[in-house]
């Protein structure tokens, strides 16, 4: 049981970006997917998170078809953007409120959750603050607490070390390494692989589109020669 990307091809209108991607991210592991920019990330996982359609290929996650079934697939994801994404009307309660029942969550089992997430990245005390308050990296961490409030079985996490300071980015880190042993599947984009190689399990180099490289994290500078650890 994993997310599962087979053959994809797909892209932009009449645009191919990739070109016959395979991989497997199998439950309880983390899968850092890395590549220069350009090299067809942001792309991958569009099609993962379900905002662009395959031109070929399937997308599976835990038996559920993408193009077959869509609301069962999408309800498993957990997915914190680069850059975040949040409702200026809403304060940081009613955002999360918002997940709760849009994941169809048990408000008191929920809530729960989201005191001890508030208290990890100090933000217990701005349950009724608005987002024009947030600083980008505060933002971010209010992502990152939507995300983790839910029972997602897969989360896709971009580029998440950029706006963090170094307590919240090893909060996160424990967070996924808690999440991994519950059997929940990672996949994850980064440019700083050195602060998650410790944590991932294997790797995906893409380049060009294509699957350049791929297998087990501790196997990736020997893999991929080109780079070295830090600059993926």
């Amino acid at each position: 049981m994993s997310l599962k990307v087979n053959n994809l091809s797909g892209g932009y209108g009449q645009l191919t970006v990739l070109r016959d991607i395979s991989f497997t991210v199998p439950n309880g592991t983390l899968t850092a997917l890395v590549g220069l920019n350009g090299s067809g990330k942001s792309t991958t996982i569009n099609h993962i998170i379900g905002l662009l359609n395959p031109k070929q290929g399937t997308i599976t996650l835990n038996d559920c078809l993408l193009t077959q079934q869509p609301i069962a697939y999408k309800a498993q994801i957990a997915y914190i953007p680069e850059q975040p994404v949040v409702y200026e009307e809403l304060t940081l309660k009613e955002h999360l409120s918002l997940t709760m029942a849009t994941y169809h969550l048990d408000e008191k089992i929920a809530w729960e959750q989201a005191d001890k997430l508030l208290k990890i990245f100090r933000l217990e005390d701005k349950l009724n603050w608005f987002p024009t308050h947030f600083s980008k990296g505060m933002r971010q961490k209010v992502m990152i607490v939507m995300a983790f409030i839910t029972d997602a079985k897969l989360f896709i996490i971009d580029e998440p070390f950029l706006g963090l300071d170094v307590i919240a980015v090893n909060d996160l880190l424990t967070l996924i390494d808690e999440r991994k042993k519950q059997g929940v599947a990672f996949l994850l984009t980064t440019h700083v692989l050195h602060t998650i190689e410790k944590h991932a399990d294997q790797f995906v180099y893409l380049k060009d589109g294509q699957v350049a490289a791929q297998g087990k994290m501790v196997d990736f500078t020997s893999l991929v020669p080109e780079l070295t650890v830090g600059e993926g």
